[in-house]
């Protein structure tokens, strides 16, 4: 089961190379990334699949490839309504946005519900859920939940794990960030209730 901070990636988003951050947010802690990048070539993305493995390796992490080709890995995300591939990977998870979505899930493992707050990365795009919604499709959800979308802070990440969610899937605020280890930190923090002043943040207790 995919639980706690998983990082996406979006190199679109990045002041320096995609490997390179996500290098950092794993130093950091990350280990779950879930890999987009689907505008790439195959063989691109399947060296880029590659190299992030690499990194986790190490940890014992999981690489998550969305898609429809898992690049040799066995993991898998798919967007809301494609169809399954021949050949279940070990691990299967579906982006959702709603109710009927969820209801919708039969062979996952997980999904990602968003937007749960407005997001940078895609200005516009909701409506929100914010943490009540959130709340209400997790206590519907068949599968575990993960909360995607304006995940930037460490309050943010709080919520969600009070809204009954899985874990939470960040996207902008570790791609963007100047420290991408220190971003990756502050959100687990929040995520895991840590009680404390978390360097960078300008005095934020986390309770």
């Amino acid at each position: 089961m995919v639980t706690g901070v998983v990082v996406v990636t979006d190199r679109s988003q990045t002041s320096r190379p995609l490997v390179d951050v996500i290098a950092a947010a794993v130093a950091g802690g990350a280990r779950t990334v879930l890999l987009r990048e689907k505008d790439l070539p195959r063989t691109q993305r399947m060296r880029l699949a590659v190299a992030l493995r690499e990194l986790l390796k190490p940890f014992g992490g999981l690489l998550i490839v969305a898609g429809q080709d898992t690049l040799d890995g066995e993991a898998l995300h798919l967007r809301a309504g494609a169809i399954a591939p021949l050949g279940r990977p070990r691990l299967l998870g579906r982006s959702c946005h709603d109710a009927h979505e969820l209801a919708r899930l039969s062979i996952e493992d997980y999904a990602t519900v968003s937007p749960v707050f407005p997001s940078r990365s895609k200005p516009g795009y909701g409506p929100a859920l914010e943490p009540a919604g959130l709340r209400r499709l997790c206590a519907r959800a068949a599968r575990p939940v993960l909360a995607l979308g304006g995940v930037e802070r460490p309050e943010h990440a709080a919520a969600c794990r009070e809204s009954g969610a899985a874990g939470i899937a960040v996207m902008g605020a570790v791609m963007r960030a100047a420290d991408p280890a220190q971003a990756y930190a502050r959100l687990r923090a929040g995520w895991d209730g840590v009680c404390d002043t978390l360097p960078g943040d300008g005095g934020t207790v986390i309770a």
